[in-house]
């Protein structure tokens, strides 16, 4: 069941600084790695998807927070939503963990 990914502009600016940021490639390669899960399985064990009660999506949709990485001080974290529409994820913010 494969999702299409929809990005904010937040979530499009926080690429573009990993992408652009020689320091990060480590992480950036985590984010693509759990951006490819997301569009193939969001609930895909790896990601461990939940929840996330802090934030609703612009229309109140419940968030959901994704694991980039893990163990890792500062680890990147994928939030994101259901749709518009069927099979269409919302990619909200892409952040070191809160």
């Amino acid at each position: 069941m494969a999702f299409k990914l929809l990005f904010t502009d937040e979530a499009v600016s926080q690429l573009k600084t990993l992408k652009s940021n020689k320091g990060l490639q480590k992480r950036l390669k985590a984010v693509h790695k759990a951006l490819a899960y997301l569009e193939n399985n969001p609930r895909h064990q790896g990601l461990n998807t939940h929840k996330y009660s802090s934030l609703h999506g612009s229309n109140h949709e419940e968030v959901f927070e994704a694991y980039a990485e893990n163990e890792t001080a500062a680890a990147y974290r994928i939030f994101w939503h259901y749709g518009p529409g069927k099979k269409v994820l919302t990619i909200i913010a892409i952040t070191p963990h809160p």
